[in-house]
């Protein structure tokens, strides 16, 4: 028996046997994104956002940051427009992150590769690039699908009950579920400002030119959101070296 006889028969699985694999790895995410869904339910129909709005949010955007910054922006009453950009600004990195993807899983068929990018976020984005190897497997695309779909399940119920315990909630308790966007944002940015220092002094930028643009020019918090999102991304530039591999 020849060696790479023996590597097919190692890289061969069945259908199941993918779609459990994937569920296996993708279940941290499960319990990761569960009680920050629920956080996000509450926060939205604090907000005015309806169960059948906040759960359809989930279904159609899928992101976590992006959808606590949209129903924060509703409640202080900013544009649909302005909404659209700063989503569109906080999620632009999926671009990145879903070129590396496909590049990644370049031998899969182009209609994979499209809708696996869809379900991206930065977690399952993390967790298929530590099983890299999946791709050379037979039926990876189970693999990824099944990943992707324990993630995107755990996201849309969480915020359906969300919303369900937002509206039976006193309204007294629901309303300091709004730290939770607060608490999150400080949870994703501590671990980035550990590793590199610079990723602080952007972040604090932002914060004051936020600031500035609401007391001293009085810009509505919707478009000084905006633009403060992008001129501390724009700072990012000259601030923070290309990564080597």
């Amino acid at each position: 028996m020849t060696d790479s006889h023996t590597s097919k028969q190692l890289e061969a699985r069945t259908k199941s046997t993918a779609v459990k694999s994937g569920a296996v790895a993708g279940f941290p995410i499960f319990l990761g994104y569960l009680p920050i869904a629920v956080a996000y339910g509450v926060l939205a129909t604090q907000s005015g956002l309806s169960t059948y709005e906040t759960t359809l949010m989930s279904v159609l955007v899928f992101a976590g940051a992006a959808q606590f910054m949209a129903a924060n922006m509703f409640a202080q009453g900013a544009m649909f427009l302005q909404i659209v950009i700063a989503t569109f600004v906080l999620n632009f990195r999926h671009f990145v992150m879903s070129m590396s993807f496909m590049n990644r899983v370049h031998s899969l068929p182009l209609r994979w590769k499209f809708g696996l990018s869809l379900g991206l976020t930065d977690e399952t984005f993390a967790v298929s690039s530590l099983h890299a190897d999946e791709v050379k497997k037979e039926n990876s695309t189970y693999f990824y699908l099944s990943l992707i779909l324990v993630a995107y399940f755990s996201w849309v119920s969480g915020s359906f009950l969300g919303a369900i315990l937002g509206e039976a909630l006193p309204p007294t308790l629901s309303e300091s579920m709004g730290i939770a966007l607060y608490a999150m944002f400080i949870g994703l940015l501590i671990p980035s400002v550990k590793k590199e220092w610079r990723i602080g002094l952007i972040a604090l930028t932002a914060m004051v030119l936020n600031f500035y643009f609401i007391e001293v020019i009085e810009l509505a918090q919707g478009w000084a959101i905006v633009l403060a999102t992008i001129l501390g991304s724009l700072l990012g530039i000259p601030l923070l070296k290309e990564e080597k591999s």
